[in-house]
This record gives structure tokens, C-alpha cells and sequence, in this order.
């Protein structure tokens, strides 16, 4: 198909429609070898998809970038005021999107209690969380979920049965945070008292702290040694996100990975497609930052619109989107590369303590102190679902790696099982 062709399948009857000179280009930014093509500027998405996917010879969904803004719409709508139809040149950056779709979760499928004791064998007593959840994360894998509560305990589920299989006793104080190891083999907890309040293990051997001493700290996890200080904030530094957690969680566990290729090196160029880390801060003080922490103690970027405290901070699994939960209610959406901000999503009537992404970015998931999770759609930015189900304040969601399945828990001790 030649590029005159293109750009005449691309317009209407109407002679008339202005045209603008564009280039499609990956999100690696490699530029496609059809050079400039002239669109006309009342191209819809689907068409740019049917354009993008001829050049390229395949099929797969495409999300397509026009001065950092996904297209939804017509181009019109994304060029900027001073466009120059002689002399400028859109550039138009494509991004392959998740294979699979995630379904929106609809309804509760278990709920495992608080404070029991049953017998499921003569030798064998379970006990469930006897004070709130605190914490909740799924194995890489999706098939195991890990739970930490204020009974300083982190227990481990079959997600299948809903029954508790062991148990681990340790912590002095409430298990704050878990994380599984990207082999989903080992499981990290953490508890504490005050100052460090998140830590980040990036993927170039770097680990980042933050703090209720307003910094971040840069340390280098062969020896120990500290690396640089990021300073900026005005109050506690609450939490903390990586453009490559979803990555470096899942490690070798994907679902458009094949069978045939070495865990490792499958990981590893997953990784390494991502290009920089990039790192973004949430605080006591209302804002966000944004930073190259690898090489850089200046920020990227800082963001504001919160009225309150900032709980929880998330890049989206494709890297495109970074979304905030924050005590005035509503989740707000900014570009990961720029900070901008894109739409505040509102619905809850209480503070937002967590949210989680599905794996394909399409969904948002959150849990409140209004007893309440909520998922919103990333196409529409508006509440996809309303799922009451908990007797009180959501401290902790999931979502797991596969798509099937959020786990939630709060401070009625109960964990909820969700799904389509």
C-alpha cells in the first residue's frame, strides 16, 4: 500500500479538511520508514490504528500519543494552538498495548473473616488476621496472596479455597508493607515505628528510602552506600513509585510472554525496554514529585492540585500514567513523563487510602475509608463500578498480575476476594 494511499483513505469527500504533515514514531523512538505522511486533521484513532498497523504488518492494539496526550478522539483535537500547517510536524508516538483485556471486577467471591479458629485437620489449627489488614499483595504468578495486618503477622492464602495455609510470627508492630521477590519465591515484610516510611528496589541496583525526615534517599545495594539525597519536599514523605515496578514485579510472569524463551533474559529485556527509572514521590506537604534519580538530585517535576495528604502513588504497568490517592477524596492522573496533570477522578465521599492498577492499564482500582472500592476506566475517566461489601475503612488492594482477581482488606479484619 503506497503512502499516497494512506493519507486518501484518511480523508473525507470534503477537499477541503486541512491536512498536517505527520510522522508516526515508537515509544523507544524509532521513527516508521514511511517518512512524512499528511493527515487530514479529522483523522479519528481507529483510522491512525488501520494506517499504523499496514505499516508495521500486524494486527496488535495500538495506543497513540500526541504531545504526551493519548488520542481518543480526531488529531484536531491534540494539536497545539500555534500549530503551523506549513512548517510544524505532528509526531505521532504508538505504543502496543496489552494483548488481553482485563475485565472490570464486579463482585465479591470471598470473604475471609476476622478473628476464628477452625479445625480443617486433627493436628492442624488456622487462625485468621485478629486485628485490620493492613497490607495485601499477590505472588508475581497471581496464583498466591500474601497478607500483613495489626496482629503483626503476615499470612498466606490459598486464593482458591480462601483458607489460610501458614503463618509468619516476627514483628513487634503493625506489617506496614509486603512485597514478593519477581521469582515469587521470597516475601518481604516491614514494620516500624516512625522516619522510613517506603522502600523501592529499582532494577539498576539502586534501592530508594523515603522518609519523615522530607527526603529521599539514594543508596547503592551492593555495599550500602548512600548515593545522593532528593530533597524537596516541605513534609513526611509517604510513598513512593517506579516506572518499572510492574516489570520488576512480574518479573518472568507475563501473560504475552512464550513458553519457549529463558526466564532471565525475557526479564531482563522487559526491563531494559523501559529505558531510564524514573521516580515519583508522594507527601504530607499535598504535592508529587517527579525524578531521574539514576543520575540526577533536581527534580523533574513537581504537582500540585491535592487539598490533603497524599497515601499512595501508582505508575500504570505500560508506564504511560501515574495516578495519586490522597485524604480529599479523589485520585488525580498525571503524565509519567512530564508530571502534567490529565483528570481527577471523584466519587469517593472519604479519604482515598489505596489504589491498583490492572495489568492491561485500562482499569483503576481504589479503597477508601468510605468502606468502598471503586473502579474507574482509563478510557472514560469516570467510576466503571461501585462495590460495597466491607463493614468499614479499606486500607489495602490488590490487583492481581493475571487480571482475575483484586484482593482488598481493611479494618473490619476481613479480606475480600473480587472478580468479574
Amino acid at each position: 500500500m503506497s503512502k499516497r494511499k494512506f493519507e486518501d483513505d484518511a480523508t473525507s469527500a470534503d477537499i477541503e479538511v486541512k491536512k498536517a504533515a505527520s510522522v508516526f514514531k515508537s515509544d523507544t523512538g524509532k521513527l516508521l520508514p514511511c517518512g512524512t505522511l499528511h493527515l487530514p486533521i479529522n483523522t479519528p484513532v481507529n483510522k491512525l490504528q488501520e494506517i499504523c498497523s499496514a505499516l508495521l504488518q500486524q494486527e496488535d492494539p495500538l495506543a497513540f500519543y500526541v504531545n504526551n496526550v493519548e488520542v481518543t478522539d480526531t488529531l484536531e483535537k491534540y494539536l497545539k494552538n500555534d500549530f503551523d500547517f506549513h512548517e510544524d510536524v505532528v509526531e505521532i508516538v504508538y505504543q502496543q498495548q496489552a494483548l488481553f483485556k482485563v475485565r472490570p471486577i464486579t463482585r465479591c467471591t470471598g470473604s475471609i473473616e476476622g478473628f476464628q479458629q477452625f479445625y480443617i485437620a486433627p493436628l492442624e489449627l488456622l487462625k485468621r488476621h485478629k486485628e485490620a489488614v493492613i497490607s495485601v499483595a499477590f505472588s508475581p504468578d497471581g496464583k498466591h496472596l500474601a497478607s500483613g495486618s495489626g496482629d503483626t503477622t503476615v499470612r498466606f492464602w490459598d486464593i482458591y479455597t480462601q483458607t489460610p495455609y501458614h503463618t509468619c510470627e516476627g514483628h513487634r508492630h503493625w506489617v506496614l508493607c509486603i512485597s514478593w521477590s519477581p521469582c515469587g519465591s521470597k516475601v518481604a515484610s516491614a514494620c516500624h515505628t516512625k522516619s522510613v516510611t517506603c522502600i523501592k528496589w529499582g532494577g539498576s541496583g539502586l534501592i530508594y528510602s523515603a522518609s519523615q525526615d522530607r527526603t529521599i534517599k539514594v543508596w547503592r545495594a551492593e555495599d550500602g552506600v548512600l548515593c545522593r539525597t532528593l530533597e524537596g519536599h516541605a513534609h513526611w514523605v509517604n510513598t513512593l513509585a517506579l516506572n518499572v515496578d510492574y516489570v520488576l514485579r512480574t518479573g518472568p510472569f507475563n501473560l504475552e510472554s512464550t513458553r519457549n524463551s529463558d526466564p532471565l533474559i525475557y526479564a531482563k529485556n522487559r526491563y531494559e525496554s523501559i529505558g531510564e527509572e524514573i521516580l515519583v514521590s508522594g507527601s504530607d506537604d499535598f504535592t508529587l514529585f517527579l525524578w531521574k534519580p539514576e543520575k540526577e538530585k533536581k527534580s523533574v517535576a513537581r504537582m500540585t492540585g491535592h487539598q490533603q495528604l497524599i497515601n499512595d502513588v501508582k505508575f500504570s504497568p505500560n508506564g504511560r500514567v501515574i495516578a495519586s490517592a490522597s485524604f480529599d477524596k479523589s485520585i488525580k492522573l498525571w503524565e509519567s513523563t512530564t508530571g502534567k496533570f490529565i483528570a481527577s477522578l471523584r466519587g469517593h465521599v472519604q479519604a482515598v487510602y489505596s489504589i491498583a492498577w490492572s495489568a492491561d492499564s485500562r482499569l483503576l482500582v481504589s479503597g477508601s475509608k468510605d468502606s468502598t472500592l471503586k473502579v474507574w476506566s482509563m478510557k472514560t475517566k469516570k467510576l466503571e463500578r461501585d462495590l460495597p461489601g466491607h463493614a468499614d475503612e479499606v486500607y489495602a488492594i490488590d490487583w492481581s498480575p493475571d487480571g482475575l482477581r483484586v484482593a482488598s482488606g481493611g479494618k473490619d479484619k476481613v479480606l475480600r476476594l473480587w472478580q468479574n
